[in-house]
């Protein structure tokens, strides 16, 4: 039976999600276009359908899991993002979790197709992070460069965090550290309006 253009679309999201978690999970090198259709439910056959190549794969999937973080971001005040970014729960899913922490180090190997879904996933992140109301006292230049620093730091604390062995306590201790640090420097997020008018009116 002849597959829509509708099926055809979302097999092709489902694999590029697959893909991202199984990159996040193994690295680029650490899974071959075999097993990765395989987990996806398909033939190793239909890759070349969909993609042209490992490399295309690569970049699209890199830009699903960036897109992934900039939604948590999206949904939270800077300092929530960091509490949950720079916690145990994300350093022991690393399939579920940052792109950039879990793959910076594979991408500076990669193709410049790669890299540059990895510029255009930070810099989308700086950008929707350096607008929150918590930076609404500083520059754009300032925001830019707080959120820079304040990501930077969090990815590092992560992947200095799964250099460790699990049972490390070294690891949480770096966790610890490094969230206690950026959160010192993230301004308290400005009340909404709704806040404020219930402040008044109290």
């Amino acid at each position: 039976m002849k597959v829509t253009k509708a099926q055809a679309q979302a097999n092709r999201a489902h694999v590029v999600e697959t893909a991202s978690q199984l990159f996040r999970e193994r690295g680029y090198d650490g899974v071959g276009v075999a097993d990765l259709m395989a987990a996806a439910g398909f033939t190793h056959g239909g890759f070349y359908k969909q993609f042209g190549s490992k490399t295309d794969l690569i970049a699209e999937a890199t830009a699903c899991g960036i897109g992934q973080t900039m939604a948590l971001a999206s949904s939270a005040d800077p300092a929530e993002f960091v509490s949950q970014y720079v916690s145990r729960a994300h350093r022991d899913h690393r399939g579920q979790g940052c792109t950039m922490a879990a793959l910076g180090g594979d991408a500076a190997r990669q193709p410049d197709s790669v890299r540059t879904a990895f510029v255009e996933g930070i810099e989308g992140l700086a950008t929707g992070l350096s607008q929150h109301s918590s930076f609404a006292g500083l520059n754009p230049e300032q925001a830019r460069a707080k959120v820079l620093e304040m990501m930077t730091h969090a990815v590092g604390a992560i992947v200095m965090s799964r250099a460790c062995p699990d049972d490390s306590p070294l690891a949480d201790e770096i966790l610890a550290v490094c969230r206690n640090a950026i959160l010192g420097t993230v301004p308290a997020a400005a009340p909404s309006d709704a806040s404020r008018r219930r402040c008044k009116a109290s």
